[in-house]
């Protein structure tokens, strides 16, 4: 099987995680997720590194998480799916707080987690076709381990809406709303983001690390233990209610859920 998550560096230390499951469109499971951790943590501690961009392979950028993943840590016992839902949210964590500039480049389908990645980074850039979406909640589930980086990314007011609606959004009210920071055809985007990139590389590393640690820190957008727990803990606990099951099954059988009226 290949690898969940690809990671090279170029010769400018440009490091790229490329998001690999595309015949999921990317959907994330425990192994995506852990794949993401560790390479996260691996260039954390690489001095050489001084960039890293997101990208996804195949059609789509990110689909948010794998259904059939979900169908199963549903019925997981309460520790195993504690530790599910905390790889969501220690994932997030760590891409937030990464002390290197991030990019994301968006094509295809964004939704759910695939979201929260692009709340994460600092920023990102979408092609005119990409569709986005806070589905969670269409399927039972709530998206908790993402629900903070969405509000400092696009404000409450327009988290609120779409975490509620479920409604899938195209890239133009993405930029509205201040998800992403351009949209640039396709043709043109990784040119584009080569050009932020090499404006970035005239910023010295470390101002960027404190300049990002004291944004987040000071604004209090930095994640405790104890929050971050209780993320973990709601996600679960939603997972495994009877509507999370509900969604799910309304899902693969595509058909309405039963709370619909």
């Amino acid at each position: 099987m290949s690898d969940p998550v690809l990671l090279s560096v170029d010769e400018r230390g440009i490091a790229t995680a490329t998001l690999n499951r595309p015949a999921k469109g990317n959907a994330y499971n425990e192994e995506l997720l852990g794949a993401l951790i560790a390479g996260l943590d691996k260039l954390h501690d690489d001095d050489s590194v001084r960039a890293l961009v997101i990208r996804g392979a195949g059609k789509h950028f990110q689909a948010g998480a794998d259904l059939d993943w979900l169908a199963q840590a549903a019925t997981y016992g309460p520790e195993q799916a504690y530790t599910a839902s905390m790889a969501t949210t220690l994932a997030m964590q760590k891409l937030n707080e990464f002390p290197k500039p991030t990019f994301a480049l968006v094509h295809g389908a964004c939704f759910g987690g695939g979201c929260g990645v692009v709340c994460c980074v600092d920023v990102a850039i979408a092609t005119p076709a990409a569709i986005f979406g806070l589905t969670e909640v269409r399927v039972g589930v709530a998206p908790t381990p993402i629900s903070t980086h969405m509000v400092h990314a696009m404000g409450l007011r327009h988290t609120r809406r779409y975490a509620l609606t479920g409604e899938r959004f195209d890239a133009a009210e993405a930029l509205r709303i201040g998800l992403v920071h351009e949209v640039v055809a396709a043709e043109r985007a990784d040119a584009r983001l080569a050009e932020i990139i090499d404006q970035t590389m005239l910023s010295a590393p470390s101002a960027i690390a404190m300049t990002k640690d004291s944004f987040l820190g000071a604004n209090g957008l930095k994640l405790s233990a104890r929050e971050m727990s209780l993320l973990a803990h709601e996600s679960w606990m939603q997972r495994a209610s009877a509507e999370g099951r509900e969604g799910l099954a309304a899902f693969r059988e595509k058909r309405r859920p039963a709370w619909y009226r």
